[in-house]
């Protein structure tokens, strides 16, 4: 076994599980810093009006991450299982099958996008102050989207190998050299959204490079030489098998929440998009215990499946899911007493886009009390392979309830932004109501990779 590979099927299952998730939520926490970072430095030197370009040109930028990120997913599971049934030469087969596909979907997607981007920020109903700013940002951050998803790829195949460690440090390196640039490109020389999207890419592209090197040097399984970039039938199916339900259903998700950034942008214009648009910078930093837990506990736990120890299952997610619980409850509180001092420490001078923060808030933070249980529930069916249903359950939540509830709530009953907020937890309610159903129903103790 490499020093890229740790055995989760043994062991203390607390211990595991806290040494596994620890280094992965602080990588977590590290990256929503240094998004919020992009913000916080825009709206103390840029403005508003490269606030508002940052979130809109940033959500469509979020949109393709989250769906590589979900492919991603499907290699996670297959290499976790691989590894625990100790199948070395299929874990392998997996790892070059996936960093081959992702490279070849990077350099579509990069093309298409780039010729599609006005239109879409026309789509999306981008404010007339801020549609340069937006375009502006999004040109860049397209233009290096290779080194956003080979970052993603490369975190994915080691964290599929029980190692959560490595990819905190290089997110580090990532978060202190995006910082710096930051207050380089924006702060020092003024270019707003453009400079925070160069930073970005800069600081993704470095981390990227600086991990292919450390592996190479230290007999990663991967090799990197262009022979070695090769696509295996058998894998690339599992892979599919498994990722594109997670790749979809992270896409309707933030194609959700793209919907409402367009809707925001209708009712309020661009005090109301940058006020969004700084709570969705928060809240990518609020749910990270709960998207650390959920992703732990699919690593974890996909070992366990593998090793056929399903006592281990269980209790991988009953301790993961109740640490979840306790830190995104204190967020909420956190949230519920000092809104209007988070809101602050983006932009202290627009008290307009201060108090449309608030009242968004006032809605959108009883999300936090949902989100915990569902990521987690979801982190362990996806560890089976179920990941059809998680996507059913998110399309269904997403189509049926964030979007119709923010309509209905924030349009069509006159609530605004308030009515906006409502969107999230509504969908989070109802996610959970399914999600409580398949678990109680045992389903998901049918092993779809392999079929047990």
């Amino acid at each position: 076994m490499s020093s890229f590979e740790k055995d989760l099927s043994k062991g203390n299952v607390v211990k595991q599980l806290i040494l596994f998730a620890v280094p992965f939520l602080v990588s977590n926490i590290i990256q929503s810093c240094y998004n919020v970072a992009d913000m916080l430095i825009v709206g103390n030197f840029s403005g508003t009006v490269s606030m508002s370009g940052v979130n809109i040109g940033g959500q469509v930028t979020f949109i393709l991450t989250n769906i590589v990120v979900g492919l991603c997913t499907g290699g996670t599971v297959l290499i976790a299982q691989y590894l625990g049934a100790q199948k070395r030469e299929e874990m392998c087969r997996a790892v070059a099958t996936l960093m081959t596909t992702l490279i070849c979907a990077a350099v579509i997607i990069t093309v298409i996008s780039l010729l599609l981007k006005n239109q879409i920020l026309g789509w999306i109903r981008t404010p007339e102050e801020s549609f340069e700013e937006a375009s502006r940002y999004l040109t860049v951050t397209l233009t290096g989207i290779i080194f956003i998803f080979g970052y993603n790829v490369l975190s994915a195949v080691m964290r599929g190998m029980g190692d959560s460690k490595r990819p905190f440090y290089f997110v580090l390196i990532a978060c202190v050299t995006n910082i710096v640039l930051d207050l380089v490109l924006v702060a020092g020389f003024g270019w707003g959204a453009f400079g925070a999207a160069a930073a970005t890419v800069i600081s993704q592209a470095l981390s990227m490079i600086l991990c292919i090197i450390y592996m190479v040097k230290n007999g990663f399984v991967f090799d990197f030489r262009p022979s070695s970039f090769r696509i295996y039938k058998h894998e690339l199916k599992m892979i599919f098998k498994i990722g594109t339900p997670a790749a979809i259903q992270n896409g309707v998700t933030s194609f959700s929440f793209l919907i409402i950034t367009t809707l925001v942008n209708s009712i309020g214009g661009v005090n109301a998009s940058a006020a969004v648009g700084v709570v969705g910078k928060f809240n990518g930093f609020a749910i990270m215990p709960a998207v650390a837990m959920g992703s732990s506990i699919s690593t974890m736990c996909a070992q366990n499946v593998g090793a056929g120890q399903w006592d281990r299952v269980k209790k991988t997610c009953t301790v993961g899911t109740l640490t979840a619980v306790i830190c995104s409850y204190l967020i909420f509180i956190l949230v519920r007493i000092f809104p209007e001092d988070i809101l602050r420490l983006f932009d202290s001078s627009n008290a307009e886009m201060i108090r449309i923060g608030v009242e968004y808030f006032s809605t959108f933070s009883f999300d936090y009390l949902l989100v915990p249980l569902c990521f987690c529930l979801n982190g362990l069916f996806v560890a089976t392979g179920h990941t059809t249903f998680t996507l059913m359950n998110s399309m269904l939540s997403a189509l049926l309830l964030r979007i119709p509830a923010s309509v209905l709530f924030g349009s069509i009953m006159g609530m605004g932004i308030m009515g906006v907020g409502i969107g999230a937890p509504a969908a989070s309610a109802g996610s959970l109501i399914l999600i409580i159903w398949f678990l109680l129903s045992r389903k998901w103790k049918t092993n779809v990779v392999r079929g047990s």
